[in-house]
């Protein structure tokens, strides 16, 4: 309340300010008077021509009139006022002079104090910007924040789908409440635990949940704020966060996106005068620098856990790596049930279901599909969140929000139709393809229809036949529209793409092509669980990427031509999927088994 009237006086007095030179400008005469030489005027004088003459000493400048009562203005030399005045009366002039203009008062107020105000504002401005208005003495500060309220803490009952990462933990609570316990046996706790894993897997909820259950201070920080763009605040920082964990030990340390800050030494241009590199030489060393029993407990959690830098992970400092996966079922199913316990279920949800409709959602994925489900029976001012919201809040989080409106011919609803039901005919045919759920050709994001297949069971190996399956089942809607159009259209895109990209590792990283053999091909940079497909570095001769490139034409050709056999083997049944599709839209499961046994 204070800052906010300071500042409503200091706008007042440059407001006045303002005002007061504006209306000093405006009353200061301006007329506009015809310039004479001084010669001129003596000319004039001589004749008798001149009837009056006005000195102004201030601006050296006679204003005359004629005995024609013209006026002119001339600037006499400096210094010559006397003798022009005296001049002037010989010739018969009635002479005159002006006194020197006395300041305003207002004019000169400003002029000698409105420097000061501006530097005094200046200043004012500068350390407001910081917190308390002293952020300029604080550059070198930590910004970590610091979490102590107990009625907003996040315990392991928080926490679902991570038991054994759970588990791993539970030693460290178990040292922060009882550390006498271990210090009796001689037993060393890890200084330093990191947590991969890929985005929203909960690995800040986890760090948090420690805290939590140990009832300890939480020091959370971002690697990212400790990088600045002048060399020596990062490590000042550094600094900074450990002797404030040092005063509140035992307690939490948590860094957030370590890879910002904990790069691999040597690998950017800087140098070792890099700012981050700085920063990260005293992070190695203040992990160094506090002793094992004080009470202080780094965590840090990361998704790019190969590009840290060797120092970093090696024990003392790091010394335990704990790996967070996707939730399997089990743990989706652990997870729905954390993020619905508060909301308004329909006697009809079956929370197992959508576990199993949901493979591959991480906890961010799922509480993401929980809020939507509940935003769509908001929306639909209903009492209860029912089944048919979480599966409708599935596919918008998988596909995006369907496009009912987006317009399209009839030519190319029946393109669609037909493109869809040669996905799913093939994958109901193929031995190990996963059930059909559900078909649609209503449009959702980018899609103008799609196929979804889900799987009966997580899997964590898959078989050579396995891969090409999804291949022919990729390729069937493209078949379909060969078959049934006699031309292709540029809907298979997205499958052609993901046909090639599967043959391609089944071929160069998993060493399953008979021609080849059991080869691997290229180098990977990139951990296996971050899901991403990065450029292979290349280790092979030519003939082989050739070799490489005709394998996979071969076999997504055979699966192409598979798909087409099974296509026309049962081109009844794909009829009557596609006229089913454009009479209803939507096929579910059912529906599709009673269309192809029929």
């Amino acid at each position: 309340m204070q800052n906010r009237w300071l500042r409503g006086v200091i706008t007042i007095v440059f407001v006045v300010l303002f005002i007061s030179l504006l209306m000093q400008f405006l009353r200061t005469p301006q007329r506009s008077v015809a310039q004479q030489p001084y010669s001129t005027l003596l000319a004039a004088a001589q004749a008798r021509q001149v009837r009056t003459a006005l000195l102004d000493s201030s601006t050296h400048t006679v204003t005359w009139t004629t005995t024609q009562g013209k006026r002119f203005a001339t600037v006499y030399p400096e210094g010559g006022s006397a003798q022009l005045a005296t001049l002037l009366d010989a010739d018969g002039v009635s002479v005159s002079a002006t006194r020197p203009p006395t300041p305003s008062v207002w004019l000169s107020v400003i002029s000698n104090f409105l420097p000061a105000l501006l530097i005094i504002g200046l200043f004012y401005l500068l350390f407001r910007q910081g917190q308390g208005g002293n952020r300029m003495l604080a550059f070198g500060k930590s910004q970590a924040r610091v979490q102590l309220d107990p009625q907003r803490r996040v315990t392991f009952n928080d926490v679902a789908g991570l038991d054994e990462e759970k588990q791993e933990l539970e030693e460290i609570v178990d040292f922060l409440k009882n550390p006498k316990r271990y210090l009796e046996l001689g037993a060393r706790i890890p200084k330093g635990v990191i947590l991969f894993g890929p985005p929203g897997t909960g690995k800040t909820l986890l760090a948090k949940a420690v805290a939590g259950e140990a009832g300890v201070p939480f020091f959370s920080e971002v690697g990212s704020s400790f990088v600045e763009m002048f060399v020596g605040v990062g490590a000042s920082r550094v600094r900074d966060l450990f002797e404030q964990a040092k005063k509140n030990a035992p307690c939490i340390v948590f860094i957030d996106e370590l890879d910002a800050v904990g790069r691999m030494r040597g690998a950017g241009y800087g140098g070792g005068n890099d700012e981050r590199e700085q920063t990260l030489n005293q992070l190695l060393v203040e992990m160094d620098g506090f002793g094992v029993n004080e009470g202080i407990i780094v965590m840090a959690a990361t998704n790019r856990p190969d590009v840290l830098d060797p120092a970093l992970l090696r024990p003392g400092r790091f010394d335990r790596q704990i790996v967070v996966n996707r939730p399997d079922l089990k743990g989706r199913l652990a997870i729905l049930k954390v993020h619905t316990r508060n909301k308004p279920l329909a006697p009809d949800v079956d929370l197992e279901l959508i576990a199993r409709r949901t493979p591959g959602f991480t906890g961010a994925d799922l509480e993401n599909l929980t809020n939507e489900a509940a935003l769509l029976a908001a929306r639909a001012r209903q009492k209860m969140i029912t089944t048919a919201n979480f599966l409708e809040a599935a596919e918008r989080v998988m596909a995006g929000p369907q496009k009912k409106s987006r317009v399209i011919t009839d030519r190319e609803k029946r393109v669609v139709a037909f493109h869809e039901s040669g996905h799913a005919l093939v994958g109901m045919m193929v031995p190990h393809g996963d059930p059909i759920d559900k078909v649609t050709i209503i449009p959702r994001g980018m899609a103008m229809g799609y196929t979804m297949p889900i799987p009966t069971e997580d899997r964590y190996l898959v078989t050579k036949d396995q891969i090409l399956d999804k291949v022919a089942m990729a390729l069937g809607g493209r078949a379909a529209e060969q078959i049934v159009f006699g031309e292709i259209s540029t809907g298979a895109q997205d499958d052609l793409e993901k046909s090639t990209r599967m043959v391609r590792q089944m071929i160069t990283e998993y060493g399953m092509s008979d021609e080849l053999g059991p080869l691997t091909y290229g180098t990977r940079q990139e951990q296996v669980f971050l899901g991403r497909d990065l450029m292979r570095e290349r280790n092979y001769s030519e003939e082989v990427a050739s070799a490489i490139d005709k394998a996979i034409r071969r076999i997504v050709f055979q699966q192409y031509e598979r798909a087409k056999s099974i296509l026309l083997e049962h081109r009844s049944a794909l009829n009557r999927l596609a006229m089913a599709l454009l009479e209803k839209e939507t096929l579910e499961k059912e529906e599709l088994a009673a269309l192809v046994q029929a």
